[in-house]
């Protein structure tokens, strides 16, 4: 199910209309009826957050980034789902602070992983205020959301240092950034991917550079992970 709405009735009490719901329920129902699979785990973020041909690769790049700076940043894992992936970047941070629209998704999380550098917040991060830090770490949040909500993620990513985004795209030359509305499903139905650097979000960045790509799934698009210096 690509598409979550409910029925809103006007005010003259006909001619129902199909309204997209919140973000935060349309996620919160994701969760707890394990739409992103799962079986009977209790949150699961997906094939994504849990295969070892995709995490393994990742997670071997972004400690490798970490590992560069004599001073450890303070990363903000934003999206940060059922922590399966950042739970192991922790010990390459100064500090992490992971961020989730799902409540009980993160208390969840505070009950699971408890170490001193960890700080779990409820946020939605288009609209909510951000935990400061040096690096954002978006890992497949964008692709789900509509480009309204990108576009104030955007404004927010210029008070970082370094953001590292990872969206599943399209193999071959696409339309990036075609509109959808926020829930389970991604913009690689309508052969289009998340580029943060195009219309309509035209992110301004300093350096850019491709950190992994990965092929998903038997030509069903590639995992691309980018790390930004925003212009600040």
């Amino acid at each position: 199910m690509g598409l979550v709405t409910i029925s809103v009735v006007n005010n003259m009490g006909s001619n129902k209309e199909k309204k997209p719901w919140p973000t935060r329920r349309v996620m919160e129902q994701i969760y707890h009826q394990n739409l992103w699979g799962g079986g009977d785990a209790d949150y699961y973020s997906g094939i994504g957050s849990h295969h070892s041909d995709l995490v393994d690769p990742y997670i071997k790049v972004v400690r490798s980034f970490l590992k560069s700076f004599d001073e450890p940043l303070t990363v903000c894992d934003l999206g940060c789902g059922d922590f399966n992936v950042g739970s192991r970047l922790i010990r390459h941070a100064k500090k992490v602070i992971a961020a989730d629209i799902v409540e009980d998704l993160i208390e969840r999380n505070r009950q699971l992983f408890k170490t001193e550098n960890l700080e779990f917040q409820c946020l939605d991060i288009a609209s909510d205020k951000w935990p400061d830090g040096d690096c954002a770490i978006l890992r497949n949040v964008l692709q789900h959301l509509s480009n309204d909500e990108i576009l104030q993620i955007v404004e927010k990513l210029y008070d970082l240092k370094y953001v590292i985004i990872t969206e599943h795209l399209p193999e071959r030359e696409f339309i990036p950034n075609k509109e959808i509305l926020s829930g389970q499903g991604i913009r690689l139905k309508k052969g289009s991917g998340v580029v943060l650097t195009a219309p309509p979000f035209n992110f301004r960045i300093r350096e850019e550079k491709q950190l992994l790509k990965v092929p998903f799934n038997e030509g069903k698009g590639v995992i691309v992970t980018t790390l930004y210096e925003p212009a600040r």
